[in-house]
């Protein structure tokens, strides 16, 4: 394992800050507001605020606040960021991301779960440091066996998971192939298939379940293309830094539903990591390699499961049931689908309570590992 800083080359940025100022803006139609995509006044605000306002390094000088590592598995480099905790006996704890996040999501929430856990926080292959990839195969289930094998190279025996988006996927998955090793599951932004079986839900539960429809009907087509033609896709955001703004600012502002649940600053650390790193095609190919994970497993899991439900997610405990050993079910008024940045406090606190509920064997013989990853 090896130590890692990132330390972007100033050409980068000038290049960046060069491509903005070139940017070639499309027509668009007046009083359709979001109902075609991104509005072009969404847009370019946040495109002028990226070149004269928004600070790169002083987000980088804050990501590099976690010490962050780099190493290989399977073939692969996979960075991650490791905190220890003050408290020795401490159990670890492997958050992860979904899309278009990135690790930098957790920075809020790293310093409050360090003080209970010994935290690693990892790039999915394909995804900001970890990428691009270059070789297919890379889905959930090839994720989650590198996440088994991370844990292990770092000396922990017994460790919890958790994960919002595809991190929700991963994460379970984690416990699935390593269950021996895992305690438990912590998941937010969880997406449960729907039945046709709706007895008995509540008017809350119902409201979710259909969420999921408009998904499908409005707001799907990112995932339809990332799904079936992510090279095709690769072309144009790898090109034009306003092409990956707007591509990843209709998912971040909830198309359309939550323009004001993220700072601008949140979003552009993130748009700007996939930008400098030239992963907006290797992180879209998860979609792709990653399509069989949203089918139902065969039998739920059996590691205890906690699930957080915050204000646009389309979690029916009922649902999610089919997948998972659901034994805590927490549902927020705040915060959103990006819980990490919109709730940090919220998250934090609903994953402490959860793990520190397990026994006291999860939470103090949770570690053999070393002070550090290096």
């Amino acid at each position: 394992m090896e130590k890692f800083v990132i330390d972007i080359p100033q050409a980068a940025l000038t290049d960046l800050a060069e491509r903005l100022r070139r940017t070639r803006w499309p027509d668009a139609l007046e009083g359709v507001g979001w109902s075609y995509g991104v509005p072009l006044p969404a847009v370019r605000e946040l495109a002028e605020y990226w070149l004269d306002g928004y600070s790169w390094r002083a987000h980088e000088a804050r990501l590099n606040a976690l010490p962050q590592y780099t190493t290989v598995i399977d073939g692969q480099r996979v960075h991650f960021a490791h905190l220890r905790s003050p408290r020795e006996d401490a159990l670890p704890l492997l958050l992860t991301h979904g899309w278009p996040s990135t690790f930098a999501d957790f920075a809020r929430v790293a310093e409050p779960l360090s003080r209970d856990f010994h935290l690693v926080i990892p790039s999915i292959p394909g995804f900001a440091f970890s990428g691009p990839t270059s070789e297919t195969g890379w889905g959930v289930r090839r994720v989650a066996a590198a996440w088994a094998e991370l844990m292990s190279r770092l000396g922990y025996t017994r460790y919890g998971t958790q994960g919002g988006d595809f991190g929700s996927l991963i994460s379970p998955e984690v416990a699935r192939l390593d269950p021996d090793h895992v305690v438990g599951v912590h998941l937010n932004a969880l997406t449960t298939l729907v039945n046709d079986d709706q007895a008995g839900l509540s008017a809350a539960e119902v409201e979710r379940a259909k969420g999921v429809e408009r998904w499908h009907r409005h707001y799907s087509g990112y995932a339809m293309i990332q799904g079936t033609r992510p090279q095709t896709l690769a072309y144009g955001l790898a090109d034009s830094p306003t092409g990956q703004l707007a591509w990843n600012l209709d998912a971040y502002a909830s198309w359309g539903q939550d323009i004001g649940g993220l700072s601008r600053d949140d979003i552009l650390t993130n748009v700007t990591i996939y930008w400098l790193t030239d992963t907006a095609g290797s992180s879209a190919r998860l979609y792709r390699e990653g399509a069989s994970a949203w089918e139902p497993p065969a039998e739920p899991g059996r590691t205890p499961t906690a699930v957080a439900v915050f204000p646009g997610d389309s979690s029916v405990r009922r649902y999610a049931e089919v997948a998972h050993n659901v034994v805590r079910w927490s549902e927020f008024t705040a915060g959103g689908h990006y819980a990490a940045l919109q709730a940090p406090t919220l998250l934090a606190e609903d994953i402490r309570a959860f793990f520190m509920a397990l026994s006291p064997r999860s939470m103090n013989s949770a570690t053999t590992g070393t002070a550090s990853s290096g």
